[in-house]
């Protein structure tokens, strides 16, 4: 679960069926942009939706027409007609949490460099394309983006070994005490800090992160 890197890592804890999340991706894509050649980015997907709470989006979709709107309105994303008009409409389209973080675990231990952008392509492939996120061909569909080859990642999405890392993950945001979605921690050495526990808006992300930096700097040079 830990980057393997010697850089600092930026930890983005995310829901692919959480609509903030959503509304978030596009600060979330340019905070990456901005700073993937200094820190490492990792993604922890939180397991919003299990167990007892998966089931048919119909069962939810007298909240989901409502907080959408919430969303794009603080946000300025856009949730598509397919989502919209078909999945919602429709609500038999299976919710869980589970296929989007089994796709999210296999996709980071083959290419972590762009795990970020994988996170929203996923969140995309959801709630813009409208594609059911209950089906391992969603998957198949996003790597393609990442010129991969989406049949043998769908067949190894439900490999056990996948299967245990989104275990491990589900259970590594839990300890960390990370209720809430969107999260972002930045951990430097032994520090590490929240950053964003909800949405923020870019400015205030930079703002957050820029003042963690300036502390844990203090704090070095108190202790030289």
């Amino acid at each position: 679960m830990e980057p393997q890197g010697n850089k600092p890592v930026i930890y983005y804890i995310y829901d692919a069926l959480c609509g903030w999340c959503y509304g978030f991706s596009p600060v979330i894509q340019e905070f990456y942009r901005r700073n993937k050649d200094n820190y490492e980015f990792h993604v922890l997907s939180g397991g919003m939706v299990t167990g007892e709470q998966e089931g048919p989006v119909g069962e939810v979709a007298g909240y989901i027409k409502t907080a959408y709107q919430d969303v794009e309105k603080a946000t300025g994303i856009e949730f598509g007609k397919a989502f919209l008009e078909e999945t919602l409409e429709e609500g038999d389209a299976y919710f869980s949490s589970v296929p989007a973080a089994l796709a999210m675990a296999l996709f980071r231990t083959q290419r972590p460099e762009v795990v970020i952008p994988f996170s929203v392509r996923i969140q995309k492939a959801i709630y813009y394309d409208g594609l059911p996120p209950a089906e391992l061909s969603t998957y198949g569909e996003c790597v393609k983006d990442f010129k991969m080859d989406s049949e043998l990642f769908m067949q190894r999405m439900t490999d056990s070994a996948v299967q245990n890392l989104v275990r491990q993950e589900f259970k590594v945001v839990a300890r960390w005490g990370i209720k809430g979605f969107p999260s972002v921690v930045y951990k430097d050495g032994d520090h590490a800090y929240m950053i964003s526990r909800g949405y923020s808006p870019l400015p205030v992300l930079e703002e957050t992160f820029n003042n963690v930096k300036a502390e844990i700097t203090q704090k070095r040079k108190a202790s030289e």
